[in-house]
C-alpha cells in the first residue's frame, strides 16, 4: 500500500510540483510513465500486481496462525483425523515441560510470547511490523513476503530514480523534493528488508531461529546439548525441511537422535 503510493508519487510529483510554472520547468516522467504513455502496459501492470501481491501476503502472514500450541483440552475437543496427521506425536518416553504462563505442554523449540499470550511452535520472533509472531506455520510465508517486498522496493527505487533529473539550483530542489524524499524512504526500507531477508536465510540454512541464536546461553536444550546446534542436518536438508515440508516437525526426535544425553 505504501509502495503503491510511492509509485503514484513518482509518476505525479514532477507534474504537481511544476503546476505553477508550466512553461519554465519541463516534466521528466519515469520510465514506467513513458511506457504507459506509449501504450506499453506490461511492466506497469506487473509492478502493480507485485504491489498487490505484497499487500495480500502482508495480511496473510499477519492474520494466520503462526503455530500456537493448543492445550490438551483444546486438542481433545477439536481433534480430527486431519489434525492428528498434521500435529506430530512426541514419543511417550519424552517428558514435555509446561509453560509457566499458559500451562500448556511445550514442544521443543516452542516459546511463550508475552504479546500474543500464546506458546508458539518453533518460535522465531514477534514481528511488530505484522503484529504477529513468526513461528513454524507462517515462517516460510514470511520469507516469501520479504522476498516479494524486496523486489517491489528495488523496482520502486528504480522507477523513482528514473523520474529524477539533476540540476544545481534551488528551484530544482523545490520542484523535486517530494520525489527525492520518496526515493530516500525506498532506499531505507530496501536496506532494512534486504538485511532482514539475508539474516533469516542464513539462520534457516543452519536450522536455527532468531530466538535460539540470540538466547543460546539461556535455552536449556541448547545448553545441555553435546552439539552446538543439535537441529542442523546440513544446508540442503535444512532448506528442504523448512520450505517443502507439509507437516509440523517433532523436534524432540531429531534432538535425541543426535544427542546421547537427556535435556
Amino acid at each position: 500500500m505504501f509502495l503503491l503510493s510511492v509509485w503514484r508519487l513518482t509518476r505525479t510529483a514532477p507534474r504537481a510540483l511544476t503546476f505553477e510554472q508550466p512553461l519554465r520547468d519541463p516534466i521528466h516522467p519515469s520510465y514506467l510513465q513513458k511506457q504507459e504513455e506509449r501504450g506499453e502496459l506490461l511492466q506497469p501492470l506487473i509492478f502493480v500486481l507485485l504491489v498487490f501481491c505484497s499487500v495480500l501476503l502482508y495480511f496473510k502472514v499477519s492474520l494466520m496462525d503462526p503455530g500456537f500450541v493448543k492445550s490438551e483440552e483444546e486438542v481433545k475437543a477439536g481433534k480430527s483425523e486431519e489434525q492428528s496427521m498434521v500435529i506430530p506425536q512426541v514419543p511417550s518416553n519424552i517428558k514435555m515441560r509446561r509453560c509457566g504462563y499458559c500451562m500448556v505442554k511445550q514442544p521443543m523449540r516452542a516459546k511463550h510470547c508475552q504479546l500474543c499470550q500464546h506458546c508458539v511452535r518453533r518460535y522465531d520472533h514477534h514481528c511488530p511490523w505484522i503484529e504477529n509472531c513468526v513461528g513454524e506455520k507462517n515462517h516460510p510465508l514470511f520469507i516469501v513476503y520479504l522476498s516479494v517486498q524486496l523486489v517491489v522496493l528495488l523496482w520502486g527505487g528504480h522507477v523513482a530514480w528514473s523520474g529524477l533529473y539533476f540540476e544545481q539550483s534551488w528551484g530544482w530542489l523545490q520542484h523535486n523534493i517530494l520525489l527525492l524524499m520518496s526515493f530516500l524512504v525506498i532506499v531505507i526500507f530496501t536496506i532494512v528488508v534486504l538485511l532482514l531477508l539475508i539474516s533469516h536465510l542464513y539462520l534457516i540454512s543452519c536450522n536455527t531461529t532468531t530466538w535460539e541464536f540470540m538466547s543460546h546461553h539461556r535455552i536449556s536444550y541448547l545448553r545441555h546439548s553435546e552439539l552446538e546446534n543439535p537441529f542442523d542436518q546440513g544446508v540442503i536438508l535444512n532448506l528442504w525441511r523448512f520450505f517443502c515440508s507439509c507437516h509440523l516437525t517433532a523436534w524432540e526426535t531429531i534432538y535425541f537422535h543426535r544427542n546421547n544425553e537427556p535435556v
